[in-house]
């Protein structure tokens, strides 16, 4: 079995040597095959060139400009070779290690998901009072707008089997942070097999998610809802 990797990376020189140094150690105790896949969004710093120094087996997908998150996970799963594709965070948010409770699932299910709010997930470091308020806001409108029951929909780590990815991540429109929604949309509107799994997670405060982004994405998610009535994901 052969297991992709897909770090969607904008200005993280500080973060990355430390997050592919963990996946480094994670792979050499597995035996599966696995890819490494970066994909740097217009990155004005020298993530670049720290990833091609890092390893030069790695793959990097260099996007022209800065198109967003959701765009740079769509080009890394396109790119993918892997039975099974993950994506996650620069910042190892979800550490790579939290792979190992996912593969087992992928027996029964096409798709699985981190979360941190059932009752066995462990946030080590919380996000501040403000962005927690938020976010609970956030969920019940997404709940309300896609009709759906997921505890955790914008956890920086999911993993996909070959069929799902393949159909997914060539019907996903959104570029911006509120592609987690979309994603989660699809999966649903097309029968896809989801589970949900605990993860342990740690918040960053050097996250690139601003308040403008929190709104930015909330209008994504309204878009979802269009897209599907004007037949776009057909």
């Amino acid at each position: 079995m052969k297991i992709s990797i897909i770090i969607p990376c904008y200005n993280e020189e500080k973060r990355i040597v430390k997050t592919l140094e963990k996946i480094k150690r994670f792979i050499k105790k597995r035996k599966e095959k696995f890819e490494i896949i970066v994909v740097d969004d217009g990155s004005k710093d020298k993530t670049i060139e720290i990833v091609k120094n890092f390893n030069s087996k790695i793959k990097l997908i260099e996007n022209e400009k800065n198109f967003g998150k959701g765009a740079s996970i769509r080009n890394g799963m396109k790119a993918s070779k892997g039975d099974i594709s993950l994506f996650m965070d620069a910042d190892s948010s979800t550490e790579i290690s939290e792979l190992e409770k996912f593969l087992p699932y992928f027996k029964e299910y096409d798709v699985i998901i981190g979360s941190r709010a059932l009752s066995q997930s462990e946030v080590i470091v919380p996000q501040g009072v403000i962005r927690r308020n938020i976010g609970f806001l956030a969920h019940k409108l997404i709940d309300l707008v896609l009709q759906t029951d997921i505890k955790d929909t914008t956890c920086g780590f999911k993993a996909f089997n070959k069929k799902s990815r393949g159909i997914l991540f060539t019907k996903q429109l959104n570029n911006g942070w509120g592609f987690d929604y979309e994603i989660i949309f699809l999966i649903n509107k097309l029968g896809f097999k989801l589970k949900q799994v605990p993860v342990i997670w740690k918040n960053d405060s050097a996250s690139k998610v601003t308040f403008r982004g929190y709104l930015k994405s909330l209008i994504e998610l309204f878009m979802i809802r269009l897209n599907d009535l004007k037949g776009r994901y057909n």
